[in-house]
């Protein structure tokens, strides 16, 4: 890269860098699809894309307006297609290009949006690029009149070790040892080094690291012009090797490809597998995910809420927030989450909770459809897109089962989709054994046409919970975020959600915008805001609400007129049908003293 390129894509970047992160994401609430074990069309036991197709119905329905796909390419499967051998191929199993495209144009029919898994830091070992790459002589390297030479990282003898980095020697003709990611068959693409420090490394943002960039922009570009609006991206920070603390070469990296598919395609959106916000987003990325980790038995903030155990097929010993037989405050979340939430917010992007994902162990065995309806009245109303994967919001359950494409403890949340109590549960009409992985057998393993037949299933309760943020602009992304009541020693938890406008502007929308915790209204406007509080544990909460909360919330279960789902359960809704109100238990607001009940929870638009 000479001087000249590099001044060029800065002075890009930071024309770009000025543009709001697309508007669609404000009101955007994402479903993650495993496809291969969603939806089986063809009767071969494996989930695929006109399966996925024939669902999305039910995923509108649910309250979801857009999707992330984890990955359709080609691929040998050895990591579940997270080890791609040609990124612009759909792997056959899935279907076709012209499905995908099918998918596309069928999600966007309905109003919903497809963002697609992109894994830019590493390939199939059976990819072209690296048979390419692996050959003899370096004039054989070529492909379409490419060099693969600098593809991949290489040392440069045979016996050479990875200079600290995991390697793998003897596979190919090539003199070297080549560097991993992460299992055996997937090797480093290269983006270079921050500091090299041996003959085979190359710089970063390098002649080499960019040829590699853009090729990943390539590949980017190709699905954006199929439809696909935008990218999760798979362990977005781990692409330049050796990087410094905060990833600057790696945030610099991302900048140059964002500055050359942003001005192409402004309105696709980027969510990073990163998990520290102040960086990714500076990175350019659009979203980051709060991010479940527990390291020997210390649990960060989000695993906190739902999966603070070692033990997790079992109550005991579990100390998550939403286990009501625990005592523990909220507050071992906030103190992790709120710093980086409102880094977030600073940086212009948005933060994101997640119900869990294809990595992460699901709760449902564990916990009670009540805690899980508290959790997810949460969880799906706080800043940031939520996340849904899928057959939480029925309470599948996680499975110990053996090892299924390099999923090991993983392999028991990928599990087929509980659709009905029929054959296999309505997820494919093949022989039970030749199913991708088998079907929960229990007698009472829960399913969606028995939860959507009863008002007061869990899966009622989320579509309940996702239709009224759909219906209020203060549930929005990026609206603000208050908390109220928090206190170490006590169960309960109460936030209200702003909606901050400012005067139209070269941002464009119509001036209505999220914002940081100060719920500041320009213009005079009158904000919109919502209350949620609730209260996970076993005994009666009281608390005082301040003054304008108070009266809000009088004002707002005065105008409302309330429905009952029954005795434990009610909505309430305007004069217009628009939803106001959500509760579950016994919630009182007496003056300014709000009383939660055990196991309750209120959504309440302010008056």
């Amino acid at each position: 890269m000479t001087e000249n390129t590099a001044e060029q894509w800065q002075q890009e970047w930071q024309q770009w860098q000025r543009r709001p992160r697309p508007a669609w994401l404000e009101q955007a609430r994402f479903y993650e699809v495993y496809p291969q074990s969603f939806q089986d069309s063809n009767g071969d036991g494996i989930g695929d894309l006109p399966g996925l197709i024939s669902r999305l119905d039910y995923i509108r329905d649910l309250g979801c307006n857009a999707l992330w796909v984890n990955p359709i390419y080609d691929s040998p499967f050895k990591d579940a297609g997270y080890d791609v051998r040609d990124y612009r191929t759909v792997a056959p199993r899935y279907g076709t290009i012209d499905d995908a495209r099918r998918l596309f144009a069928e999600a966007h029919r309905r109003g919903m949006r497809v963002l697609l898994d992109l894994i830019p830091g590493h390939t199939s070992e059976e990819h072209a690029w690296f048979q390419a790459s692996g050959r003899e002589r370096p004039e054989d390297r070529m492909l379409d009149g490419v060099s693969m030479s600098e593809r991949y990282i290489w040392t440069d003898c045979w016996i050479s070790g990875g200079d600290g980095l995991p390697f793998v020697g003897g596979e190919t003709p090539r003199d070297g040892t080549y560097i991993l990611n992460f299992f055996k068959c997937q090797p480093a693409l290269n983006y270079g080094f921050a500091h090299p420090s041996q003959s085979w490394q190359r710089p970063a943002l390098g002649p080499d690291a960019l040829a590699t960039c853009d090729a990943m922009v390539d590949v980017m570009r190709f699905w954006l012009g199929l439809g696909a609006d935008g990218f999760r991206v798979d362990m977005a920070d781990s692409l330049v090797k050796n990087d410094d603390s905060g990833k600057p070469l790696t945030k610099r990296t991302w900048r140059y490809m964002f500055s050359r598919i942003r001005p192409e395609f402004p309105d696709a959106a980027f969510v990073s597998e990163w998990g520290r916000p102040y960086e990714s987003l500076d990175a350019g990325f659009d979203m980051d995910f709060y991010l479940d980790w527990r390291w020997a038995g210390n649990p960060n903030g989000y695993n906190i809420l739902l999966r603070n155990t070692d033990t997790p097929m079992v109550r005991e010993n579990d100390r998550s927030y939403f286990n009501a037989d625990t005592g523990e405050s909220v507050h071992g979340f906030l103190d992790q989450y709120l710093p980086q939430l409102r880094d977030a917010e600073r940086l212009g992007g948005l933060f994101c909770l997640i119900t869990g994902n294809h990595d992460t162990l699901r709760v449902g065995q564990r916990l009670t459809e009540r805690e899980l309806k508290l959790a997810y009245g949460m969880l799906l109303t706080m800043p940031g897109a939520p996340f849904v994967y899928y057959g939480d919001e029925i309470g599948m359950h996680y499975r110990r089962l053996p090892t299924k494409e390099g999923g090991y403890v993983r392999t028991g949340s990928r599990t087929p989709m509980q659709w009905d109590s029929g054959v296999n549960r309505g997820f494919s009409t093949a022989p039970a054994d030749c199913l991708y992985l088998p079907i929960n057998p229990a007698d009472d393993a829960t399913n969606v046409a028995d939860q959507l037949s009863r008002d007061d299933s869990l899966c009622s309760w989320v579509r309940r919970v996702l239709a009224m943020r759909a219906d209020c602009r203060a549930l929005d992304s990026g609206a603000a975020f208050d908390v109220i009541e928090a206190p170490h020693v006590g169960r309960r938890f109460a936030y209200v959600r702003t909606v901050r406008t400012v005067p139209n502007d070269d941002r464009g929308g119509d001036g209505v915008v999220g914002g940081g915790g100060d719920g500041i209204v320009g213009d005079g406007a009158e904000p919109s805001r919502v209350l949620v509080a609730l209260n996970p544990g076993h005994y009666v909460e009281p608390f005082d609400l301040p003054h304008d909360v108070a009266s809000g919330a009088a004002a707002g279960l005065r105008n409302n007129a309330t429905v009952s789902i029954n005795g434990d359960m009610a909505e309430g809704f305007a004069a217009d049908g628009v939803r106001t109100m959500l509760r579950l238990g016994d919630v009182r607001l007496d003056g300014a003293t709000l009383t939660l009940g055990p196991q309750s929870y209120l959504l309440l638009r302010l008056g």
